[in-house]
């Protein structure tokens, strides 16, 4: 049974940081891209960061380029996301998942965590 349990939310002031993991078990994912994901109240899920388990390449959506960093620790089977400089519009619930396919489309995501809360307060 596929798991991705995603720890490290929580409350931070502005242009503080914080580190979210995804401890991820259950099958192999090599060959997946992992992916970060948030949703705030009345918005829709958008994607934040991803990186190939593989190759190690990143993506970054334009909002987070400079201020995130997602990385990955094949040994432990977690996926790492640092976010610097963080803004109150940074707030939402962030999740972890992971795909074979197009990384920046949410519907091309076969496993899904349950989310962590990240609030900035200004």
């Amino acid at each position: 049974q596929v798991q991705l349990v995603e720890s490290g939310g929580g409350l931070v002031q502005a242009g503080g940081s914080l580190r979210v993991s995804c401890a991820a078990s259950g099958r192999t994912f090599v060959g997946y891209i992992m992916g970060w994901f948030r949703q705030a109240p009345g918005q829709e899920r958008e994607f934040v960061a991803a990186i190939n388990w593989s190759t190690g390449n990143t993506y970054y959506a334009d909002s987070v380029k400079g201020r995130f960093t997602i990385s990955r620790d094949n040994a432990k089977s977690t996926v790492y996301l640092q976010m610097n400089n963080l803004k109150p519009e940074d707030t939402a619930v962030y999740y972890c998942a992971a795909t074979r396919s197009i990384y920046w489309r949410r519907t091309e995501y076969d496993y899904w965590g349950q989310g962590t809360q990240v609030t900035v307060s200004s």
